[in-house]
């Protein structure tokens, strides 16, 4: 029996259980496949090994924040092209912008609804 080939790999960079259940769940009911990373220096390196086709960074991570990780990711010539679309409790313009200056191609600020969150990641992957 022929499995279906997902539409994409997306990283998701998260260290709430909940987000991670729902994001993860809606992603993969949508035909994504999703790996995993709870922390932004295991993100990296599964950005740097799997390639995804997008990143779904929250910005509140232990040790290292998601705009960091999102600077380092944009300064390496492996992971530079994949798009980083941030997930953030802070919406207020400036945190947008800093998301902006980091390299996200996108901010969604928290809470967010999780159709939200596939209406996004398509509208960046197909590059509208």
């Amino acid at each position: 029996m022929d499995e279906l080939k997902p539409r994409g790999t997306i990283l998701l960079v998260e260290d709430d259980e909940d987000n991670l259940h729902v994001y993860r769940t809606i992603l993969e009911h949508v035909g994504f496949a999703v790996r995993i990373a709870r922390t932004a220096e295991d993100g990296l390196g599964l950005a740097r090994t799997v390639g995804p086709d997008l990143i779904l960074m929250d910005i509140s991570l232990p040790r290292m924040d998601g705009w960091q990780a999102t600077r380092i990711l944009k300064a390496d010539p492996v992971t530079r092209g994949i798009p980083v679309i941030a997930l953030s409790a802070h919406a207020l313009a400036d945190d947008i912008a800093t998301s902006r200056d980091a390299g996200c191609e996108s901010h969604l600020a928290k809470p967010v609804e999780p159709r939200r969150v596939v209406e996004e990641v398509e509208r960046v992957i197909n590059g509208s």
